[in-house]
């Protein structure tokens, strides 16, 4: 059985941990990273994120954003919704001084970047298909290495990695911190999301939707090539029974919560349907052991902050890593770790706070929650303080921003769209 020693182990080889990967890489750290599934299952992944300013930042600050923003869209409008009612709030990208408020971007147009970028980083090891069978911490491990991975390849042999950091990528399920013992505070809702993409007859003018309603909010993110993604989020068994619908009667439902603002449209894509919670890890970290990501954390889609949070869990790790290995520190130490538990922890909370508060606002009825609501709405829209601090929480511009994202990126370009007015709506 092979033996390697290595700076640090990644488990898990989506979006985050390949992020994290590339930044350590590029420090000259030896990292190997673990993948069960192939990478042409990732590429072949259909699903779209709202991408923060602040990501951008980031993968600016990587190099990555020149690739990456070609294949993207960005939005300059964000238009919010309350069912039926006719007051819209319109938030644009000029109340930031930014020329967009965000992107759109889908999953194998961010992991090909990553991975172009892993293929240049030689100290960084590509293992994959591979599956973690076992991580012995502690005295085991021979110094200066505090945990043993023990891990087999796709034709059954094994391979140990000797590290002094395990890095828990691995999704909301986390068989690593699981297998620690980390236990987790949280809930699954009531809901389901119905995801897809659709062909519209007309351009969607950089406009991002969100409309709620009693039964869950539907949003509708702008794509290139005239297309959309949509989450549709609805109770458990209504979430089945639309995706279940023949396309047809779909479509005709799918026109009535969608409106008129870029004519008809048609599916691009199957529908997808996955359940939601919120979940938050009792801790970050451990000696020898960190979790990033949906393996520390999960939460509603509603503003779409689940993917960008994990990707700032990245960057902040990895950048307390390579500080730690310019002083000369023990990164895998739980002193050292816990730097980047105390950077990410309460600023996650903030937001699995803020998407738990949103959704149980909007998804009620009850009606005196329903005008202060509405009221909470005409507040967004016509007190700037208010507006500036909603725009600053969802784009990331509030809280510890990574080193590396301190430079604004250039945007993409976006048109001049006369105003609709504050009734327009979808």
């Amino acid at each position: 059985m092979p033996d390697d020693r290595l700076d640090v182990v990644i488990v898990g080889g989506g979006i985050v941990g390949l992020t994290l990967a590339c930044s350590l890489g590029e420090a000259g750290l030896t990292v190997a990273v673990v993948e069960r599934q192939p990478l042409s299952q990732g590429l072949g992944n259909g699903r779209s994120y709202a991408l923060t300013l602040l990501t951008g930042d980031i993968f600016q600050g990587m190099g990555l954003w020149d690739e990456i923003r070609t294949q993207i869209t960005a939005f300059d409008t964000i238009q919010l919704s309350d069912g039926h009612y006719p007051g819209v709030v319109q938030l644009r990208a000029e109340h930031l001084r930014r020329s967009a408020l965000g992107y759109v971007g889908e999953h194998r147009v961010l992991l090909h970047a990553l991975w172009q970028r892993l293929q240049t980083l030689d100290t960084v090891t590509w293992l994959c298909p591979a599956q973690v069978l076992a991580v012995d911490y502690g005295p085991a491990s021979p110094a200066p290495a505090r945990a043993t991975v023990t891990l087999t390849h796709s034709d059954g042999s094994l391979h140990r990695l000797h590290t002094p950091l395990v890095v828990a990528a691995d999704g909301a399920r986390s068989p690593l911190r699981c297998g620690a013992g980390i236990g987790t505070k949280g809930w699954a809702y009531w809901q389901s999301c119905i995801g897809f993409t659709v062909r519209t007859e007309k351009p969607h003018n950089n406009t991002a939707y969100e409309r709620f309603w009693p039964s869950g909010p539907f949003a509708i993110l702008p794509l290139p090539g005239q297309r959309c993604q949509v989450v549709w989020t609805a109770p458990h068994d209504e979430a089945q029974r639309l995706a279940a619908l023949p396309e047809a009667e779909f479509t005709a439902l799918l026109m009535e919560r969608f409106g008129s603002p870029m004519g008809a449209v048609q599916l691009d894509s199957p529908r997808i349907v996955f359940p939601v919670q919120l979940m938050h890890s009792d801790r970050y970290s451990q000696e020898g052991l960190a979790l990033v990501g949906d393996a520390a954390h999960c939460c509603h889609p509603v503003g779409g902050q689940g993917m960008n949070l994990g990707i700032r869990d990245a960057v902040a790790l990895g950048e307390v890593v390579k500080t730690a290995q310019g002083r000369g520190e023990d990164w895998g130490s739980g002193a050292v770790l816990k730097r980047y538990e105390r950077w990410r922890r309460w600023e996650n909370w903030a937001i699995l706070a803020f998407t738990d508060g949103l959704d149980r606002c909007f998804s009620n009825g009850f009606w005196p929650l329903v005008w202060a609501r509405r009221l909470g709405l005409h507040t967004l829209q016509t007190v700037a303080p208010v507006r500036q601090m909603a725009l600053g929480l969802m784009t990331g511009q509030l809280g510890r921003k990574p080193s590396v994202a301190i430079a604004p990126p250039p945007v993409l370009p976006v048109p001049v769209i006369p105003d609709p007015g504050d009734h327009a709506s979808p």
